[in-house]
């Protein structure tokens, strides 16, 4: 608004202390019809401290009348800890937001509808109403992944550490057999014996619901086109036969990202450096990956980091494009450290270090079934991470920007906004009910759902509040 006012000629009568205007935000949005990133990142902190548990929707689903796996496993107590087989160990939402899909350690996969999740959190005391439910399908086989064919949304694909096929449902049809599978080829290893490669991580072409990429446990990356048949076309190698536990394939479909138990982050360009467009010829894109970041060497460059503790190589767990900032790649590491690599500049940008769980004598054992799966939030770049070894999640402000706490150029504000910038712009920490093992967050109004080492669903968002009236 300020920038429409004409500047008044000084009096020779005017006091040299003369006041400053303060911008007039909320004015300045209305004028210009669009939200400035310093305005957003102001919103973002707002955002933050409104966040509570609104509702825990524990998994107390039957099959044929009888207790389902996760729900069956729930129910027993080894010594003085749960079983930790039964926990989720993946959830996301659709494109739109209108169902959740959650997979379990015991093999259950789960659709929610979203709205009748939000609604039931409202009441005082929140249980799981089991009829309401989208689908629920048991199965034997452990499943540690679930994703959206995000080109035809009626789909949902899961996989396993522990086996090497993908199994494909349709939610559109009632019944609890996958409409298809895809595998990997067999190999041996230098005894003969068969190689087990489970698959980690699973993405979908954006433009194509017949394009599938999944990373494996041996290091690799396979990509399917269905229409061929179910056996992969193509492998990304890595070199190395250590576990990739997470991969991104960028909004453009030409760049996927693979992490992993080596601690590096894999760069593969799939257009081969010839052809224009994603697949036009498998024989050309480089099997090998473009370039290769190994997170403990960047994080060794940050010399306030470097002053204050040892940074050794940890396995990475999961990495994720900010889809507010598409050059940065948030990543989480297995000893609760997160972080931002930037990919124009190749550099780490923002970390957050919190305390290791030995400090405080916490049982690290939940981390030997788990891969932590964080999210963020769909507009500010704030990154949700389940923290450990508390109950309870860390919401990250990584703004691409000095401004955000986390920045390793942060030095604090300056200013007259400086007192209010402190108190705002900060990472917080959200205790919950239930130890948190993976996050997703809601396309639209950003509502958390957390996943637990207990199957449950926890609802984080503002608390509900009834209208005063007469």
């Amino acid at each position: 608004m300020d920038k429409f006012l004409v500047p008044a000629e000084p009096s020779a009568r005017a006091s040299k202390n003369t006041l400053k205007w303060r911008p007039w935000k909320r004015s300045a949005v209305e004028l210009n019809g669009r939200f400035e990133p310093k305005y957003r990142h102001y919103l973002s902190s707002l955002l933050v401290q409104s966040f509570s548990e609104v509702g825990a929707f524990p998994h107390r689903y039957h099959v044929d009348g009888a207790p389902c796996a996760t729900n069956y496993l729930s129910q027993i107590e080894y010594g003085s800890f749960m079983c930790p087989r039964q926990g989720i160990s993946c959830l996301e939402f659709d494109n739109k937001g209108y169902y959740l899909a959650s997979v379990t350690k015991s093999g259950c996969l789960t659709i929610n509808d979203f709205e009748t999740l939000y609604c039931q959190s409202n009441q005082p005391c929140s249980t799981e109403v089991e009829a309401k439910h989208v689908m629920h399908i048991s199965s034997p086989e452990q499943f540690d992944v679930v994703r959206w064919n995000v080109a035809y949304q009626n789909e949902v694909v899961c996989s396993s550490l522990k086996s090497n096929e993908i199994s494909l449902f349709d939610i559109g049809y009632v019944s609890s057999e996958p409409v298809e599978m895809l595998r990997t080829r067999q190999s041996v290893d230098a005894r003969g014996c068969e190689v087990q490669k489970g698959f980690s991580d699973v993405a979908f072409s954006p433009t194509d619901a017949t394009r599938l990429f999944a990373s494996n446990t041996y290091g690799a990356i396979n990509l399917w086109d269905r229409r061929v048949g179910p056996l992969p076309y193509l492998e990304l190698t890595t070199g190395s036969r250590d576990s990739l536990n997470s991969l991104q394939l960028n909004i453009e479909n030409q760049i996927i990202y693979g992490a992993g138990k080596c601690g590096k982050i894999y760069v593969w360009d799939l257009r081969g450096g010839t052809t224009a467009g994603v697949f036009q010829n498998p024989r050309e894109v480089q099997n090998s990956p473009l370039k290769s970041f190994k997170v403990a060497a960047m994080l060794d460059k940050i010399e306030t980091l470097k002053e204050q503790s040892d940074v050794v190589t940890r396995e990475v767990h999961s990495i994720d494009l900010d889809p507010s900032c598409p050059y940065q790649l948030g990543f989480h590491l297995d000893d609760g450290w997160s972080g931002v690599l930037d990919l124009h500049n190749h550099c780490v940008t923002h970390i957050h270090c919190p305390p290791p769980a030995w400090l405080r004598g916490a049982d690290l054992s939940s981390n030997l079934f788990y891969l932590r799966k964080p999210a963020w939030l769909p507009t500010y770049s704030v990154y949700v991470v389940p923290s450990v070894p508390e109950n309870g999640i860390h919401l990250l402000d990584f703004f691409p920007d000095v401004s955000s706490p986390s920045h390793v150029d942060y030095f604090g504000d300056t200013g007259e906004s400086a007192e209010v910038s402190n108190q705002t712009r900060r990472n917080r920490s959200i205790p919950l009910s239930e130890g948190v093992t993976a996050c997703t967050a809601h396309p639209v109004n950003g509502s958390i759902i957390a996943g637990t080492e207990l199957a449950s669903l926890l609802v984080i968002s503002q608390k509900h509040k009834r209208l005063s009236g007469e």
